[in-house]
């Protein structure tokens, strides 16, 4: 069973389509990464599948629920995690959690579960307001795993963090996923998706571009190169499988003028360039 299958989902805001006939599936246990610059749909198309926004044309089934028709036996089988973040900065990261769990219907203990899973049972005491942004996206996606859910929706979960915090979010997104949860990523940052995600698609002006394996994509539309470093610094690109930069290489090589030598394969940032002109973080 797929845990999302959409048929050319739609919104229109006035006369501007954010999201334009979207068809994709996402598999269950799959993490699967919606990419794209800012504003090219990819927090409209979280809403869509949420149920906070109802389409303009097309459809939407997510955990085997219309996303229109059946929002109120969606929404406890979804978690979702956005880009804002929407926390109680007077109460303690505990405080946000159990009120959180009331409304579930959860009981307290989930709470101490999920403070020990992101790693805040030691600051689950001090109020929100002195957490760090880190600190914060580790609430916010302990508040979504209260009750169980299915399905994650994470949108933008490193955005705006430093490195090793970001490492961290992704490295506890990487658990989740080995334990069998699905999770919907949206992100600009190549790095992440090509970490973490199974399946990647590409959106550019609320149009799905490209949809496949990361490494399917990079094989597809990049360019294999060999980086080659010269004993007097110069740096080149060759592209491998060519014949006049083959005898150019062999050529160096001979010379004894090749101190480094790898090969550099496309990223997905040059495989966006490729197909849209524009850049992942535009």
């Amino acid at each position: 069973m797929n845990a999302i299958e959409t048929e050319a989902l739609t919104r229109a805001f006035g006369g501007r389509h954010a999201v334009d006939g979207l068809t994709f599936t996402v598999e269950e246990g799959e993490v699967f990464g919606l990419l794209g610059p800012n504003g090219a749909g990819k927090t409209t198309t979280i809403r869509l599948l949420t149920g906070q926004l109802r389409p303009t044309a097309g459809q939407a089934r997510v955990v085997g629920c219309d996303v229109v028709s059946e929002r109120e036996r969606l929404l406890p089988q979804i978690g979702v995690v956005f880009e804002q973040q929407n926390l109680y900065d007077r109460m303690s990261g505990r405080g946000n959690l159990l009120f959180s769990a009331q409304l579930y219907g959860v009981d307290a203990g989930r709470v101490e579960e999920v403070l020990e899973m992101v790693g805040l049972r030691e600051r689950a005491a001090e109020r929100v307001r002195t957490y760090s942004n880190g600190m914060k996206q580790r609430l916010l996606i302990a508040r979504a795993l209260l009750h169980r859910p299915r399905l994650l929706f994470l949108d933008e979960p490193t955005k705006g963090l430093d490195p090793a915090v970001a490492r961290d979010i992704r490295q506890m997104i990487a658990e989740l996923a080995a334990q069998g949860m699905t999770v919907f990523l949206t992100t600009h940052y190549m790095e992440e998706a090509d970490q973490l995600c199974q399946r990647v698609a590409f959106l550019d002006q609320g149009r799905i571009v490209a949809l496949d394996h990361p490494a399917r994509l990079k094989m597809s539309y990049g360019r294999r190169l060999v980086h080659a470093t010269l004993d007097d610094g110069t740096q080149l690109d060759l592209p491998l499988g060519d014949s006049a930069a083959g005898r150019r290489l062999g050529e160096l090589a001979a010379a004894g003028r090749i101190l480094t030598l790898h090969s550099a394969e496309a990223t997905l940032e040059d495989v966006f360039i490729r197909l849209t002109g524009r850049r992942l973080a535009e």
